[in-house]
Order: structure tokens, then sequence, then C-alpha cells
């Protein structure tokens, strides 16, 4: 099996395709952008060398065609993206031996209505864990990622459908009343086979601005949430939409 590496140093995006091993790989660019992430200079966050975690043996990737329920037999734990560098971490996501209860995403939601009905959602969807890290950056950016495995990508496909229709999010995140479809992502960042939805805070947002992103991989439905005071700036929030899709395809 391919083993794939990917790091984000302080100039440039580097995809790199790696020798022989157990872990299964991301889609490969040689000492380039990301189509469409702009400049080398644009204040991207430098995250750790990633490896996605290795599958069992035997077990294909969730993507792979014969995997027709778009399954992660990998530990979901550890598809989490990271961290970048100086980040602070947010010990209020480490959960339980990495699992997230229900209810600390529900958090996240401003209505008690919708948070009610998120959650008769998922037990209908029949959501099996979460797994989620959140941390904040040196310039305020709060980052939450949150990764939702259910038991087939046909269940996921339909939920991301409710949850997040084009134009607006179905339910709005907690201090961004008025999220709008973000336009401006790139398309050239779209990962093969990963739906993305994204949206934005549109002015005028008070004192902070959030965007959210949710993502369907197979039968993981995520949640990506970036929020700071003033303007949440696009360029970190695309990175990381962009990573954390590649170590779900």
């Amino acid at each position: 099996m391919l083993r794939a590496g990917l790091r984000w140093t302080a100039a440039v995006v580097v995809f790199a395709a790696l020798g022989a091993g157990t872990a299964y790989g991301i889609a490969g660019m040689e000492r380039t952008d990301v189509p469409g992430l702009g400049t080398v200079s644009d204040g991207r966050w430098v995250y750790p060398t990633l490896t996605k975690p290795p599958l069992p043996k035997g077990r294909p990737g969730p993507l792979a065609e014969g995997n027709k329920s778009g399954t992660h037999y990998a530990d979901l734990r550890r598809l989490v993206l990271p961290a970048p560098k100086q980040a602070t971490a947010d010990p209020a996501l480490r959960g339980t031996d990495g699992w997230l209860p229900t209810k600390d995403l529900l958090t996240e939601y401003a209505e008690k209505r919708d948070r009610e009905e998120l959650a008769q959602r998922f037990t209908e969807y029949g959501l099996r864990h979460i797994a989620a890290r959140g941390w904040t950056t040196p310039d305020g950016t709060h980052t939450r990622v949150y990764l939702l495995q259910f038991d087939t990508a046909a269940v996921v496909d339909e939920l991301i459908g409710q949850i997040a229709p084009y134009g607006g999010p179905g339910y709005q995140l907690r201090g961004a009343a008025e999220s709008v479809s973000d336009d401006g992502f790139p398309a050239k960042a779209q990962i093969e086979d990963v739906t993305r939805v994204v949206y934005t805070e549109s002015k005028p947002y008070g004192t902070e601005q959030t965007r959210q992103a949710y993502l369907a991989a197979g039968d993981v439905l995520a949640l990506v949430v970036q929020d700071r005071k003033g303007t949440a700036h696009p360029v970190p929030f695309q990175q990381t939409v962009t990573l954390q899709s590649q170590l779900l395809a």
C-alpha cells in the first residue's frame, strides 16, 4: 500500500507521496500550493507533517470502489486534523478517550429547538461516535473540527442535504445568525469525492465573524468552524478545510 505525507511549510505547501508503508495515501502534489489557496505570504498556518493512520489488514479506503458503504476503517480519532504550530489546544474538545459526547457538539448551535432536532436526527440516523479537536492561534482565531461517523455513506449524503443546503445552513451556529454561502472559497481546492458546503457570516456581523464548512466523505460528516474578533481570515479557513478533506478522502 502507499504511504503519503502532507506538509505545510512556512513558505509552501507540500503534498508528497512517500514510499511503501502501512498508512494509506493522501493525493500527492509536489512542492506547490494547493490550487486556489493564494500566495506564499497570505497568512497560512504551519501544520505538522500529516500521515493517515493505517488501515486494518485487508480493509479498503473509505472512497475505494469496493467500499460500497464508504466506511472509514482507520481510527477516526487519528483522522482529525491536528493543531498548527503555536496554537493552544482546546481541552473541552478532548472528550473521553478521544470521543466527544453529542451534547458537546450541539452547543455549537444557537437555538434550543435546533439542538433538540439535531439530537433526534443523529439518533435516528445512527450516529456512532464523534471525534473532535479545537485550538486557538496567536491571532485569536478559534478553530473547532468535528468528525461524526455513521453506518453508511448513504446516511451521510442524506444528512448533509438536510443540514447544509446551498445558500445558507439549515441550522445556524451560535454567534453566526446571518451565514450565507461562501462563494469565495476556491473551486480548485475541491477534493475529489468529498462533498464540501461552505458558509461565511455576512456583514454586519458584530464583534466577530464566523466561517463554517460541512464535509461529507464516505460514512463521515465533518463540521469545521472558525471564528475571530473582527474578521475571520479566509486563507487559514480554506487551508484547514482542505487539509481535513484530504485526511478524510
